[in-house]
C-alpha cells in the first residue's frame, strides 16, 4: 500500500488522467469545484496532499465514485465478481490518517470500502457534501459521525445510512486506538 508523497503522486496521476479523458481543463475543474487552479495543479503533480473533501468534489464533477481514484493491482479478477484480499486497491490520505481499501471492483455505482482511521484522525471541521448515498458498520474502535449537525458516537456493531448530499463528517475520537469501518458508497451513474 502506497503512503506519503508517493500516494499523493499516484492519486494526482489518476485525477489528471480522468480529467483529461473528459476533455476538461484545470480552469474548468476549478470553476466547477470551487478549488483553485494552483491547488488542483499541485494535487495532479503530487506536490500537495489532497483532502477527502477535495477528492469528493472532483470525483463528483468527473462523474466517478471515489473508488476510481484508488491505486492497486491493475489486473481484473477473472470472473469480475470476486476481489481477493491481496488484490485490493487502496487510497491513503496519509496527512488525514485515513486509509481506504476498495473491496469491490468494476465501474458500478456501488463501492464497498474497509476504512481505517488512525487515532484522532478524521475528515476535519468542514462537512463533506457529494452525490450518492452512504452506509456503514463500525467493526473496531469508535466513530463520531455528524450528519447535518447531529452527532452520534458509534461503537463496534453500530451501523448508519444517510444521503451523501446531507453535510457530514466523521472522526476517530480515540487518542490511542484505530477505528475500522466497513463503508458503502452508492453513487448515481451520470
Amino acid at each position: 500500500m502506497t503512503a506519503g508523497p508517493a500516494a499523493d503522486r499516484a492519486v494526482g496521476q489518476r485525477l489528471r488522467g480522468l480529467r483529461q479523458a473528459r476533455g476538461l481543463s484545470l480552469k474548468a475543474v476549478a470553476g466547477r469545484t470551487g478549488l483553485s487552479i494552483g491547488y488542483l495543479s499541485q494535487v495532479e503533480r503530487g506536490l500537495s496532499s489532497p483532502s477527502l473533501r477535495a477528492l469528493t468534489r472532483v470525483a463528483d464533477l468527473l462523474g466517478v465514485g471515489l473508488g476510481a481514484l484508488f491505486g492497486g493491482p491493475e489486473e481484473p479478477a477473472a470472473d469480475g465478481i470476486v476481489t481477493r484480499a491481496g488484490a485490493r486497491a487502496a487510497l491513503t490520505l496519509w496527512r488525514a490518517g485515513i486509509t481506504k481499501q476498495l473491496l469491490t471492483r468494476g465501474d458500478g455505482s456501488l463501492s464497498l470500502f474497509q476504512m481505517q482511521l488512525a487515532p484522532l484522525a478524521g475528515t476535519g471541521d468542514e462537512p463533506l457534501v457529494h452525490d450518492g448515498e452512504e452506509a456503514g458498520l463500525v467493526m473496531e474502535g469508535a466513530l463520531v459521525l455528524t450528519v447535518e449537525g447531529v452527532m452520534a458516537e458509534l461503537g463496534p456493531g453500530d451501523s448508519f445510512r444517510f444521503a451523501s448530499r446531507r453535510p457530514h463528517r466523521y472522526r476517530n475520537p480515540s487518542p490511542d486506538r484505530p477505528t475500522v469501518v466497513l463503508w458503502v458508497n452508492a453513487v448515481p451513474k451520470p
